[in-house]
């Protein structure tokens, strides 16, 4: 007999289910029109390379799982070194942050922006020259000094104030 009571009563909570989400605000956007606003400590997938901060002590090469970073630096005559290349394969990066946390300098920081599609993969490879041109802005992963200056988030609709 009890068996029967609790007949249909999913399918009620479904329907409640149902009715509760069918007047929320819509979540899908248009995405290459229409962009959403990340989280300021987004691990992007590109790394951003300050190239007057770096001292060439490789760190971040050696604290990277999948060997992404490789950095070449001589010495000079004041027996200091000084970086000859800096090279990032975005292609094998897993975007982990381990680099960012592990630079003593704050040389390194990972991208705000998440879109790094390339036909080539060769076109992955990113030397020093072509970082030191890179224009986007540091994400806020590893660095809380910089959450003030990125835009607040929409992807969380319905957070409480």
């Amino acid at each position: 007999m009890l068996k029967f009571e609790r007949y249909g009563i999913g399918i009620a909570k479904g329907m409640a289910v149902t009715l509760r989400n069918l007047f929320r605000h819509r979540v899908t956007t248009q995405y290459p029109e229409e962009r959403l606003v990340v989280s300021r400590r987004i691990r992007g997938n590109q790394l951003i390379w300050k190239e007057d901060k770096c001292t060439g002590c490789a760190t971040c090469a050696k604290t990277c799982p999948q060997g992404a970073i490789r950095v070449v630096t001589a010495p000079d005559e004041e027996n200091n070194y000084t970086v000859i290349n800096f090279e990032v394969d975005s292609g094998y990066c897993i975007a982990c942050g381990l680099c960012v946390e592990a630079c003593p300098y704050t040389a390194l920081f990972l991208a705000y922006q998440y879109e790094l599609a390339r036909y080539r993969r060769r076109e992955l490879v990113l030397d020093r020259d072509e970082l030191a041109l890179i224009e986007v802005t540091p994400s806020a992963y590893a660095r809380p000094e910089l959450e003030a200056t990125l835009p607040r988030q929409d992807l969380l609709i319905n957070r409480k104030e």
